[in-house]
């Protein structure tokens, strides 16, 4: 019997398997037959919701990244948390790792998959940098933040998170590593955004180490 679904319902299921797929097969050895075959359903039906596989790419990080965006938002929207303290977690939302699978996070991170990580850091650079903006400019009316720029340093700051999250990604990397590169990134965001030297040391440790015993239990 044909099973009959609501156009979004059946779009999510494409957008669910490829996920999968792409994170266990790689985006490049990833067919549309195989997602066809993952949902059940013919060529006519995908070609309906998707043009090509490039176009289901960008719906799979299109739906990562607003979810990591939402995320990000309800920590804005919470005035009961220091501004200080919402910033951080605010640009840890770019770290991406901690919101995907690790299956998909290890193919996004392979140079066959160039494209696929270059889309989801645009598309998520684009929706968060008006988001953290927002608080940097709290920031200021409390003279926390001194910058006259908050927009472009934001900008900045978030290019440098994706660069330095990567770094910690790396395979290999001594704990001392890590955390002289994490401390780096604390020190330099800090100038960026003019604060005072430590303001954001303990918020920023504190993730970090949250996210590396997390690490170390998986």
């Amino acid at each position: 019997m044909r099973v009959v679904k609501e156009a979004e319902e059946r779009k999510q299921e494409i957008l669910d398997a490829a996920e999968m797929l792409f994170g266990t097969k790689g985006f490049d050895n990833t067919s549309t037959g195989d997602i066809l075959n993952a949902v059940g359903i013919a060529r006519g039906t995908l070609y309906y919701h998707f043009k090509s596989k490039e176009e289901i790419l960008d719906g799979v990080i299109r739906r990562m990244t607003d979810r990591m965006m939402e995320d990000a938002k309800g920590i804005v929207q919470n005035k009961k948390m220091p501004v200080l303290e919402r910033l951080t977690k605010a640009i840890m939302a770019l770290n991406v790792e901690s919101k995907i699978g690790d299956e998909v996070m290890e193919q996004v991170h392979r140079p066959q998959n160039a494209l696929m990580h270059q889309k989801m850091q645009e598309t998520l650079l684009a929706g968060i940098n008006p988001i953290i903006t927002e608080l940097v400019e709290e920031g200021i009316e409390q003279g926390i933040c001194h910058t006259k720029y908050p927009e472009s340093v934001v900008e900045m700051a978030m290019l440098y998170a994706n660069a330095a999250f990567d770094e910690l990604t790396i395979e290999g990397i001594s704990p001392a590593q890590r955390e002289k590169k994490m401390v780096g990134f604390i020190y330099n965001v800090e100038r960026l955004m003019g604060m005072k030297e430590g303001s954001l040391q303990e918020a920023i440790m504190k993730i970090f180490c949250e996210s590396r015993l997390g690490s170390a239990k998986n």
